[in-house]
């Protein structure tokens, strides 16, 4: 995992995890951004609701995602 900070934007999304999801950051980082590695962007961005990127990543759970442009302009993806 990166130590790298995602920021707030206000582009960000609200989003409930999905079953399909549960437990697996890394199949809707590839969903969302093309890339699988991409898992600990969920963390980073929401520290207070997932400490543990996997156990944490529960259905119901409601996180902020960012956009991928957001990813683009901070990581320079």
């Amino acid at each position: 995992m990166s130590d790298r900070t995602i920021p707030k934007n206000a582009s960000d999304v609200i989003y409930n995890i999905d079953a399909v999801y549960a437990y697996r950051p890394d199949l809707l980082a590839f969903d969302l951004y093309g890339d699988s590695a991409l898992w600990w962007v969920f963390r980073a961005r929401n520290p207070n609701v997932i400490d543990d990127p996997i156990f944490d990543f529960q259905a119901g759970v409601s996180i902020m995602i960012p956009k991928k442009d957001t990813l683009v302009n901070n990581l320079g993806l």
